[in-house]
């Protein structure tokens, strides 16, 4: 498996460099800090995913936050989304909290809504969703994160946190495999 891996990022093609992702990571930063600074905050890595954004964008906040993670997903190593499968809620009491919600790509909308929903439902007083990818194209369920790093054309993406078939997420930029549309 692991060559057949190598194959697929030797091939890959570059969509955002690292340096384009780090400046997209610094304007998300900048937008956080204005919108949540005073809030005493819980971010909220969607694992396994948004760890590694919310991992690069926690040394660009300069303000008291508490870090929680949840996992929730779709697609369990596979290319393709099915059910919602809940594996851990955050230990954080969210009633009352702002909760910032932090993932690595928006794409058809059904996880993130979910996720929402389900900090609303726990109580929060706000919940913001933050995401380093939005990808644009029709199958989206209308939901619209409120931090969105870069977009990206329906292409099956890798890197900084995405990953294919359960790896390259420590790639070192966005990729797109080539010869696989998403969905």
């Amino acid at each position: 498996m692991t060559e057949d891996m190598q194959s697929v990022r030797n091939s890959a093609e570059l969509l955002y460099s690292r340096e384009e992702v780090e400046a997209a990571l610094d304007r998300m930063a900048d937008e956080l800090t204005e919108r949540v600074s005073s809030s005493n905050p819980i971010l909220l890595a969607v694992m396994n995913g948004g760890l590694i954004p919310l991992g690069m964008l926690l040394p660009r906040l300069d303000f008291p936050l508490r870090v929680d993670y949840l996992h929730a997903t779709r697609y369990r190593e596979r290319t393709f989304g099915a059910d919602l499968q809940w594996k851990r809620a955050p230990e954080y009491s969210l009633a009352g909290e702002t909760v910032v919600v932090v993932d690595d790509i928006l794409d058809e909308g059904y996880t993130l809504q979910a996720i929402v929903d389900y900090c609303k439902k726990e109580g929060a007083k706000e919940v913001l969703s933050v995401v380093l990818v939005k990808k644009v194209h029709h199958r989206c369920n209308g939901m619209q994160a409120d931090i969105v790093g870069l977009e990206a054309p329906d292409k099956y993406l890798f890197g900084y946190g995405m990953d294919y078939k359960g790896y390259w997420r420590n790639a070192p930029g966005i990729f797109f495999v080539n010869g696989e549309q998403h969905g």
